[in-house]
């Protein structure tokens, strides 16, 4: 037996020495947030592993959108799996529009008499959604008409971000940095909706097939896999499943707030995921149930202070 080692938290002391600290208790959450950021530091070590990041949930409207943005410029994701929403998102920021602090106690009648569509405790206007619709059919029309007649929605999200102008933009980040943004269920978002009603006029047909065979390139051309889940759903399953082709991902770290008990994927723990082929015997992992928006930065920090030389090695 091991025992456990408590945690001791020092004046100045840094995220990464903080993270190792509650890896080496070894124990419930704290041991599993720790092992998670050690994990994530190895995958963004390792210059054989492509790092896949699947993500769900209110992430970028949540705050979560320069941490995503700067994962991608700095060379650290292969590419980014992602539901169509956080996509709309970094969109309707990038054409100007904000994101606000509302709270779960709202009155929703009256937020809906203002034009505010509400997201927990976030706040966002709906002349957004206007503007997006306006903006995406003067882009689209950009496109040459040969290549949206049959267009991966990842294609199509590489031609949006490359007329963005927005610095901060996930989208505009990972068209200039040559990382593929898959977003399998694409039309279940308001941009979906809004492409297909404009799809008879632009003559847009998307390809879901496109999204599946860029993924597939990357997974099966990567020496290792390494995995990061934020949230399920559709994106954690298209990752995921992906990774059966090549007999499992070799790293994962899982954040969620679902349970298990129900049976659906978005709370499965990754070691079920073994019986699958999605992650190998062996392979290093950690699923931490906690909120995304507490739990990825402090494990990014950890994991980007191991790099620069300066944080703590497990």
């Amino acid at each position: 037996l091991r025992p456990i080692e408590h945690i001791r938290v020092e004046p100045g002391m840094s995220v990464g020495a903080l993270l190792a600290q509650m890896e080496r208790s070894g124990v419930l959450g704290a041991g599993r947030l720790g092992r998670a950021a050690r994990i994530v530091a190895r995958m963004f070590s390792d210059p054989d592993c492509a790092v896949f990041l699947s993500l769900a949930g209110a992430l970028v409207p949540g705050g979560m959108r320069l941490v995503l943005r700067d994962l991608i410029d700095r060379g650290l994701l292969r590419a980014l799996v992602t539901t169509g929403a956080n996509v709309v998102h970094d969109l309707l920021e990038a054409l100007g529009f904000r994101h606000y602090v509302g709270t779960f106690r709202a009155d929703d009648v009256r937020l809906r008499e203002e034009r505010l569509g509400r997201i927990g405790d976030i706040y966002v206007e709906m002349k957004a959604y206007v503007a997006l619709e306006k903006w995406l059919r003067e882009t689209v029309k950009q496109i040459p008409a040969d290549v949206r007649a049959r267009i991966s929605g990842a294609r199509l999200i590489r031609e949006l971000g490359l007329r963005l102008d927005d610095p901060n933009s996930i989208v505009a980040t990972a068209a200039r940095r040559g990382v593929p943004i898959i977003c399998p269920g694409l039309v279940d978002s308001v941009a979906g909706f809004q492409l297909w009603a404009l799809s008879a006029e632009l003559g847009l047909r998307l390809d879901p097939f496109g999204d599946l065979g860029e993924l597939m390139d990357l997974v099966l051309d990567a020496e290792r896999v390494g995995l990061i889940i934020l949230g399920g759903g559709m994106p954690k399953h298209f990752l995921m499943f992906a990774t059966t082709f090549r007999d499992g991902a070799d790293y994962a770290v899982q954040i969620t707030m679902d349970r298990p008990e129900p049976g659906g994927l978005s709370g499965a723990p990754l070691e079920e995921a073994i019986s699958w082929g999605k992650i190998r015997p062996g392979g290093d992992f950690a699923t931490v149930i906690c909120d995304a928006t507490i739990a990825f930065p402090l494990v990014v920090a950890a994991a980007l202070e191991q790099l620069s030389g300066e944080g703590p090695r497990a």
